[in-house]
């Protein structure tokens, strides 16, 4: 057993994939952004490949790079390309890349001149998030500006798009504006004479709650590895997607021993034992990315049952109450799973430490190993992390 891991389901990722391109029957871009949201970049891609995925998504120009190196051939988007990163390795990759500025679209073509091709560009337009994307007030002269460029082979628009900001809330009425935005963007670009492949808006949350939000191309993230994009939402299709966590974090259980009462437990004795109980040490702490917030609020699984994490999570460990459980060091402790067994979740987690599960998952790791496994084939495979 590893002191410490991060185990994968491959298995999990390609059933997620398959289970809601059925679901949405629209085309499906899966978002492998942020290291697979902290899945691994490479092999949820290839999992996501072989669930069905039309398109890969991710942030960064490294990212997008690094599928391409890693064999990937399928249609890939980037989004966030700094104005200091040169542009023609990811158009010499055939990577689809997004304009937010006439400057980013005077540089993607520049690129392809000086590779003799022509680059793939994404138009974004900002509908209400007040992030990435073009300002509607300067959308009209982009869109004008990319159809010069498009009429001149210098660019080709494969596809316009956006971002809701609130699409887990049905109540806000932001996402409906923002639809509405967003058609009148489109409308805009039309009568300027592009004609993308696909108009995309809709997140995870937008996916399964907005039907009308799906258009040509959905971008499905969290979703993906089996974490609801929108928990607690009346009406929301997600317990009947049958989706699964594809993340466990486990741990070696690495100290027991008994404390009285009165003892207080790790820094500033946030806790104090009551009556004489039995504790163990966990061997992580949040240089791995756990919550500090966590203490005393969050669980984790041992010999069959939940034990509460008792005083501050330290950098490099935690401790939990054991009571009069019979566990010995070297007992395995899952921190968060599928749930099926009853162990938390890393939904569990977000909501103990008053966070999101995208903040949870993203952030593990540090020196923990991350192993995969595929419950198809029953087969594992590790990696250096």
């Amino acid at each position: 057993m590893s002191r410490a891991e991060i185990v994968i389901d491959l298995a999990a990722i390609r059933h997620n994939v398959a289970r809601l391109r059925e679901h949405l029957r629209t085309p499906m871009m899966t978002v492998v952004k942020a290291d697979g949201y902290g899945h691994g970049l490479v092999e949820v891609a290839r999992a996501a490949r072989e669930g069905g995925a039309d398109w890969l998504g991710v942030a960064s120009a490294d990212e997008a790079l690094a599928l391409r190196a890693a064999g990937d051939e399928g249609r890939l988007l980037a989004w966030l390309i700094m104005p200091s990163e040169p542009a023609e390795e990811l158009v010499a990759a055939d990577i689809d890349v997004t304009a937010y500025t006439a400057a980013d679209l005077e540089k993607f073509a520049a690129a392809g001149d000086a590779l003799g091709r022509t680059p793939r560009v994404q138009l974004k337009v900002d509908t209400g998030l007040s992030r990435g994307g073009a300002a509607f007030a300067d959308w009209s002269n982009l869109v004008a500006l990319a159809r010069i460029l498009e009429a001149e082979g210098a660019i080709r628009v494969t596809g316009i798009w956006s971002h809701f900001s609130a699409s887990e809330d049905p109540t806000d009425p932001i996402s409906a504006l923002q639809e509405k935005v967003f058609g009148e963007a489109v409308a805009i670009a039309e009568e300027a004479g592009l004609r993308p492949e696909v108009r995309h808006l809709a997140n995870s949350a937008g996916a399964l709650l907005r039907p009308s939000a799906r258009l040509d191309l959905v971008r499905v993230g969290i979703a993906t590895y089996g974490i609801d994009p929108a928990p607690g939402v009346e009406g929301s299709p997600w317990a009947d997607l049958g989706l699964i966590p594809a993340m466990t974090v486990r741990a070696e259980l690495a100290l027991v021993k008994q404390i009285e009462a009165g003892a207080g437990v790790s820094y500033n004795h946030t806790w104090v034992a009551e009556e004489p109980t039995t504790v163990g040490l966990i061997p992580v702490g949040y240089a791995e990315g756990i919550q500090r917030r966590g203490g005393n609020r969050t669980e984790v699984w041992i010999d069959g049952a939940r034990h509460p994490v008792r005083g501050t999570v330290c950098m490099d460990q935690m401790v939990v109450e054991l009571g009069d459980a019979s566990i010995e060091p070297g007992a395995e402790v899952i921190l968060w799973g599928t749930g099926a067994d009853g162990e938390p979740t890393a939904q569990d987690w977000a909501e103990a430490s008053e966070t999101i599960a995208y903040e949870v998952v993203t952030r593990i790791g540090g020196r923990m190993k991350r192993r995969y496994v595929d419950t198809d084939v029953d087969t594992e495979q590790g990696d250096d992390r």
